[in-house]
């Protein structure tokens, strides 16, 4: 059965994509879920139009998480935590701790954006990425300081 994919679907393809599937797959799992559309001359031109809003959306969403980036490119934020005397936390600075001291500057950004691959556990500077788009990274600046008792 030849459908039209409403949506990317991992391991098969793109949205707007005509595939060839089983019946089965179709029926039960595509079409129910709403991922894809008979492959008919009525639905092609439907899809087609759909495609064309989905790119013009997605080229404003990447321009605007660009302008995102540059902005972000400049910013470095400074958090205090309890540490020991060999540089050590009492603690660890994660990605929320990263997000509210980026909402104190103004930037509202969601917490799964930071790529932080775990939890800092010492003092100093680090660089870290922000993932805004699939195709749009920017890095900030973090800061770990020692708090003053």
């Amino acid at each position: 059965m030849e459908v039209i994919l409403r949506e990317d679907v991992e391991k098969l393809g793109a949205r707007g994509q005509l595939v060839k599937v089983a019946n089965g797959y179709a029926r039960n799992f595509l079409l129910p879920k709403r991922l894809a559309v008979l492959a008919t001359e009525a639905n092609k031109k439907i899809v087609e139009q759909e495609r064309q809003a989905h790119l013009r959306r997605e080229a404003k969403v990447v321009a605007d998480a660009g302008e995102l980036g540059k902005l972000l490119a400049a910013v470095s934020i400074t958090i205090a935590q309890k540490a020991g005397e060999n540089y050590q936390l009492f603690g660890s600075v994660t990605s929320k701790d990263i997000v509210e001291a980026l909402e104190k500057q103004g930037y509202t950004i969601d917490r799964r954006k930071v790529l932080l691959e775990e939890p800092i556990k010492t003092l100093g500077d680090f660089k870290i990425p922000l993932r805004l788009h699939r195709e749009v990274t920017a890095e900030i600046t973090l800061h770990v300081v020692k708090e003053e008792e």
